[in-house]
């Protein structure tokens, strides 16, 4: 009875925190400003490294990201990671690669990923997660029409910042929660005379989702991602999945004022998973684009902890 007592207590103060942090993020984080995919459900990690080593395997994934097509200097993004338990129990690492490109500036993040996991109940974990790593912003004008070729502020820039992130993931067979931010850093990048060029600013993510086994053959998994930073609009995404004889995943989601995606993924083998998204432009400048294509790939091998890949829904 005090072995219950104990975890019941345990999962009222892990799911205490998550709702501070939750309501601290409503009222102090209002906007957006970082990338963003429309299948954030399948690249948690990029944006909470608690949840590095989750799924119980080795996990890779690479996806592609391109906004707004037909529009000059639209964002590109290209991001690939890579994570896994390893041999000390609870603890999970990662690698990972963004490469962002918007107009005359581009940035490549490189980080790692650490995370401790702790049973709270047979099936309730909850873990910690730290990133760390570095950023690298270039502008390069010759991307752009410049009226004065004697511009001082538009010249070749590179700047190099160190990004510190930190996350909490809360999570069973059959839901989670979690809150994060990939870079609890602001950075102010600026030339030779102190002229601002940049700033990088602390972002906060929600994210959150359940699995609803309908019958034998189906799974339904509505899910959440909130996210903010100071000085832009609030970015709200929801979703609603659908996982058929563990298959093929069809599905809808809603970015708030932004854009409607159609949603789909194909499980090719045991370890081979393939998905696709289109959003369609909700904005004002849905009549100068053609829409958003993404794509992504995920790659999965047991471990030596799971012989198996990890049949969970997210």
């Amino acid at each position: 009875m005090n072995n219950l007592l104990k975890r019941f207590k345990n999962i009222q103060l892990c799911i205490l925190v998550l709702c501070l942090s939750m309501l601290s993020f409503f009222t102090a984080v209002h906007a957006q400003q970082d990338s963003q995919f429309a299948q954030y459900m399948y690249n948690t990690i990029s944006v909470n490294p608690a949840y590095a080593g989750s799924r119980g395997s080795l996990n890779i994934l690479g996806a592609y990201r391109n906004q707004w097509v037909g529009m000059d200097g639209a964002p590109k993004t290209l991001n690939f990671s890579v994570h896994s338990p390893i041999g000390l129990q609870g603890v999970g690492l990662g690698l990972g690669f963004t490469s962002d490109e918007i107009g005359p500036s581009s940035e490549s993040i490189i980080t790692a990923d650490f995370s401790y996991a702790l049973y709270l109940e047979e099936t309730l974990k909850l873990s910690f997660g730290l990133k760390g790593g570095l950023s690298i912003w270039d502008l390069d004008p010759n991307k752009l029409n410049i009226y004065d070729p004697n511009d001082y502020s538009l010249r070749q820039e590179n700047y190099k910042s160190p990004i510190i992130g930190l996350g909490l993931y809360l999570y069973t067979e059959k839901w989670y929660m979690g809150v994060s931010s990939p870079n609890i850093l602001k950075t102010d990048y600026q030339d030779d005379v102190q002229v601002s060029t940049a700033t990088e600013k602390t972002h906060v993510y929600f994210i959150g989702g359940y699995v609803f086994t309908l019958n034998p053959y189906l799974k339904l998994k509505p899910a959440v991602l909130a996210k903010g930073v100071i000085g832009a609009p609030l970015a709200l995404d929801v979703s609603a999945n659908a996982l058929l004889h563990d298959k093929v995943t069809f599905g809808l989601a809603y970015r708030l004022d932004a854009a409607i995606s159609a949603l789909a993924g194909f499980q090719i083998s045991d370890q081979l998973m393939i998905g696709y998204a289109y959003d369609y432009d909700t904005s004002g400048i849905r009549n100068y684009n053609d829409g958003s294509h993404e794509i992504f790939l995920r790659f999965e091998l047991g471990t030596r902890l799971r012989a198996k890949v990890n049949p969970r829904f997210f």
